[in-house]
């Protein structure tokens, strides 16, 4: 408002949702209500894709199954994320909000593996200065993506993406990053299969 930019794209990390949901909230109604045409992306780590592989049923909020169940995409509380997966993001299900808007059409997820979101980290700080949290590069990956393609279609558009932390704080990463020891892992089927069984049976 204070520029007079409106948004054509936001993009943000997608774990468990709050900070999602808090990126993409003072726009909601307006897309709701048919007062702009915003296109939500959420980004997700292949590893543990919710939205983009999930099932929408109802599930625990936790690994104890000691909260109330919710309806959300999840993984299911039994699934366990690969432990070469650095880059954070690590939650089995989705904020039962963002699942609905989700759900219902609002805003569309991809998923992107580690070592491309360590990729577009790396470009990120070369060019601005700034280290990212390993979270919030998988927005900045997809905000490169639609960049790109908004310069390959000679498209003009403003792309708003969150940035949510900074990155001393997982240099662990960084080092595995650097020294090729971080790998990509994408779940089978029968891996999300083993996760989907520990959901519970509603009738």
């Amino acid at each position: 408002d204070k520029y007079g930019v409106e948004p054509d794209i936001i993009i943000g990390c997608a774990g468990g949702g709050s900070n999602l949901g808090g990126l993409i909230s003072p726009f909601m109604e307006g897309k709701i209500l048919n007062q702009n045409d915003i296109e939500f992306i959420a980004v997700e780590p292949a590893s543990c894709p919710s939205l983009t592989r999930g099932k929408y049923a109802y599930d625990f909020g936790d690994t104890g199954k000691t909260t109330p169940l919710m309806r959300m995409y999840t993984l299911g509380s039994g699934f366990i994320p690969s432990p070469n997966h650095a880059g954070g993001l690590r939650y089995h299900g989705m904020s039962p909000i963002v699942s609905k808007l989700y759900h219902d059409g609002y805003i569309t997820a991809r998923s992107v593996e580690q070592t491309k979101v360590f990729d577009a980290a790396i470009e990120f700080a070369k060019t601005e200065g700034t280290l990212p949290a390993p979270e919030s590069s998988h927005a900045i990956k997809v905000a490169i993506d639609e960049a790109l393609k908004c310069k390959e279609t000679g498209e003009a558009k403003n792309i708003l993406f969150g940035l949510t932390g900074t990155g001393y704080f997982d240099m662990s990463a960084y080092t595995a990053y650097h020294d090729g020891t971080m790998t990509d892992y994408i779940p089978t089927d029968e891996d999300l299969q083993k996760g989907f069984d520990s959901l519970p049976q509603i009738d």
